[in-house]
C-alpha cells in the first residue's frame, strides 16, 4: 500500500465520475435501518461510565492517604478514557438527536469530566472528517512534533526535526503527555474568539480542576498527590492516544487541492481493526473507523451490521478496504513513522 495519495488530475476525474457511488451505499445502509436511534444503549452505557467514574472516586477517598491509590489512578485513567469516547459520541450527534442537548453533553462530560474544552475538540474533529490524512487541511496529521510524510519531514524545523528522527520509537513514550496537552490546548483554545460559549468552557474547565486538585492535595501527601497525578494523566493519554492511534495512521495521505469523492477519501485513509466484543468496548466502536467516517452519526452499535454491508460494497466496486488486528495496526503505523522520518536521520551507512 502506498503512504500517500497524490491528488492528479486522472484521481480527480475518477472520483467525479463515481460521485454516486456513496448515495447509494447510503441506500443500502438506510433500507437495514442502521441510522436509527438507539436511546436504550446510550442509557445504559451513558449509565455504567457514570457509575465508573463516581465509583472510582469513592474508591479514591475511602482509599486515602495510601500507596495503594496507584491502582485508582490506573482504574481512573480508563474510567476517564471511556469518557472521552461518550464524548466524542455526542458530539456526533449519535445519544441526543438535538443540538443543544449534544452540546450540553459535550460541556458536561468533556469539559468537567475530563478537563477537554468540548468546542475546541469539537471544531478539531469536524476537520478531520471533512479531510481525514489530508496533510493541509486535517489537523490531526499537521507537523506539530510528529512528521507524517517525508514532505513534512524535509520540512520540519525546530522540535518536530528532532523528535522526526526517533518518532517511531518515541511515538508510545510521547503518548503519556497526551492527558497534558489536552489540558493545555483546552486553555489556550479559551482565547479564541471564535470558540463558542468561552464563558462557561472557562467555567467548566477551571471547576474540573479545582476539583480535580482539590481532590488530590486533600486525600493524599504533596508526594502521593504528584505520583497519582503523573499516573493517572499518563495512563489515560497512552489509553487515548492506543484507541485514535490505529484508526489513520500509517495509512495513504491527501495532498493538494484535488480530492477523491467523499466514499473514497473517507475509506481509503481508514483503518479498521479486528476483534470481538471486548475489542469493540475497549476502542468505543472506534475498531469501524471506515464506517464510522462513512456515517459519523451511526449509533455505536449499529456499525459491526452496517461493516457487512460496506464490506461487500467496496468489493463490488473495487475499493480497496483495510482491516487488521490491534497489533498489527501498531507496527503498520510505527513502520510509517520509521519511514516517514528517514530524510532527517540522513544518508544510512
Amino acid at each position: 500500500m502506498t503512504t500517500r495519495v497524490e491528488s492528479s488530475r486522472a484521481g480527480a476525474g475518477a472520483a467525479m465520475g463515481s460521485g454516486s457511488d456513496f448515495a447509494r451505499l447510503s441506500q443500502r445502509v438506510v433500507a437495514a435501518g442502521l441510522l436509527r436511534r438507539r436511546p436504550g444503549y446510550y442509557a445504559v452505557r451513558l449509565a455504567m461510565v457514570t457509575v465508573g467514574f463516581v465509583g472510582g472516586w469513592v474508591a479514591f477517598f475511602v482509599l486515602g492517604d495510601s500507596w495503594w491509590q496507584m491502582g485508582v489512578a490506573a482504574l481512573l485513567a480508563v474510567v476517564f478514557a471511556q469518557v472521552a469516547l461518550v464524548t466524542h459520541d455526542v458530539a456526533h450527534r449519535q445519544v441526543f438527536r438535538g443540538r443543544r442537548a449534544s452540546e450540553a453533553g459535550g460541556l458536561l462530560f468533556g469539559n468537567l469530566g475530563v478537563g477537554m474544552s468540548y468546542g475546541w475538540w469539537m471544531n478539531k474533529h469536524t476537520r478531520h472528517h471533512a479531510n481525514p490524512n489530508h496533510e493541509e487541511l486535517d489537523p490531526d496529521v499537521a507537523p506539530d512534533i510528529l512528521v507524517w510524510s517525508r514532505e513534512q519531514a524535509r520540512a520540519a524545523r525546530g522540535l518536530p526535526r528532532f523528535i522526526g528522527r526517533y518518532q517511531a520509537e518515541l511515538f508510545f513514550p510521547l503518548l503519556t503527555l497526551e492527558g497534558f496537552n489536552l489540558r493545555v490546548s483546552s486553555i489556550r483554545a479559551l482565547r479564541s474568539p471564535a470558540m463558542k460559549h468561552r464563558g462557561t468552557e472557562a467555567v467548566l474547565l477551571l471547576a474540573h480542576v479545582v476539583l480535580y486538585g482539590g481532590a488530590l492535595l486533600l486525600v493524599l501527601s504533596p508526594g502521593k498527590a504528584l505520583a497519582f497525578l503523573l499516573v493517572h494523566q499518563a495512563l489515560f493519554g497512552v489509553y487515548l492516544g492506543c484507541t485514535f492511534a490505529p484508526n489513520h495512521k500509517g495509512m495513504p495521505t491527501l495532498t493538494g487541492g484535488a480530492r477523491p469523492d467523499f466514499l473514497r477519501r473517507q475509506v481509503l485513509t481508514s483503518r479498521n481493526i479486528r476483534g470481538g466484543a471486548l475489542t469493540d468496548v475497549l476502542l468505543g466502536g472506534l475498531n469501524y473507523q471506515i464506517e464510522h467516517h462513512l456515517f459519523p452519526s451511526m449509533p455505536t452499535p449499529h456499525l459491526r451490521r452496517a461493516q457487512v454491508i460496506v464490506r461487500a460494497y467496496c468489493a463490488e466496486i473495487g475499493v480497496p478496504y483495510h482491516e487488521t488486528g490491534l497489533v498489527r495496526s501498531y507496527a503498520e503505523a510505527l513502520r510509517h513513522l520509521r519511514r516517514v522520518g528517514e530524510p532527517l536521520r540522513g544518508p544510512r551507512t
